[in-house]
């Protein structure tokens, strides 16, 4: 396996509650979650607001560090590595933000954004090699010279995409990539992801609460509830025979069935 998560929860400080005694109450986000991801596959992540799957994407990659358990990044473990160690494998490892608007430096071109991610790894910055990225997420070379404020929801997207795609990696987490943009941009952007995919031959979690997206492109399906895993497997067994009422209600409340199974052919 390419991403092994051995048992992990996460705790974070409580702010609701009042310190005691100088200390913050703890909140346990993830409850002693398992799962593994091997390299070319593509898992979907879903649940409600507040069930952990954000947690666990950034736990994977190591953007959190489990309060318990391992995380193993093929076959190493990096549950507590420092940041400084784990350098060496974040060109390996990357992630989409949802909100490319603040992930996306204000103050920075595209073309400046996509570089410094380039030379914080050592590799070829100059126009021609961004340009080639761009490209790539169907962007044109105009685009460098651009600010993020200056671009569609779509593009700014885009160029998230560019920047976890640059560095050539062997997984992205996909945090919700799709949930601000309207159904056709939607459509489009997920089709470049599951190009893109297929081309790199990369792992992809791909985090959503919306499991008529993550039946068109996720080959697997997590469901998470509360921190947990509830139910996982192949995503069209899920959809044919779900095995908790939780996962049933998440299936029937999807719109427009007929439209939206289609939507990437």
């Amino acid at each position: 396996m390419l991403v092994e998560a051995r048992s992990i929860s996460l705790d974070v400080p409580d702010m609701g509650r009042q310190a005691l005694f100088g200390r913050r109450a703890m909140l346990r986000i993830l409850r002693n979650v398992s799962l593994a991801i091997g390299k070319g596959e593509t898992v979907g992540l879903v649940g409600e607001s507040g069930s952990g799957k954000t947690s666990l994407g950034r736990c994977l990659i190591r953007l959190y560090e489990p309060s318990e358990g391992q995380v193993l990044f093929d076959g190493e473990d990096i549950s507590r590595r420092r940041q400084a160690e784990l350098k060496p494998l974040r060109r390996r490892m990357q992630m989409i933000f949802q909100d490319p608007q603040s992930s996306l430096n204000p103050r920075h071109t595209i073309g400046a954004i996509l570089g410094g991610a380039l030379r914080l790894h050592g590799l070829d910055a100059g126009a021609q090699a961004i340009a080639s990225v761009l490209d790539r997420v169907g962007l044109p070379q105009s685009v460098m010279t651009r600010y993020p404020h200056q671009l569609s929801g779509g593009q700014r997207q885009r160029v998230g995409i560019a920047r976890a795609i640059a560095l050539k990696p062997d997984f992205i987490v996909a945090d919700e990539i799709v949930s601000g943009l309207d159904v056709s941009t939607q459509a489009q952007v997920l089709d470049l992801l599951r190009r893109l995919r297929a081309e790199m031959g990369m792992a992809l979690a791909f985090i959503s609460h919306d499991l008529s997206v993550v039946r068109a492109l996720c080959e697997r399906v997590v469901i998470m509830q509360g921190g947990e895993i509830i139910e996982e497997g192949r995503t069209a067994e899920v959809f044919a025979a779900p095995r908790t009422d939780f996962t049933r209600a998440l299936i029937d409340s999807i719109p427009l069935p007929e439209y939206r199974e289609g939507w990437l052919d």
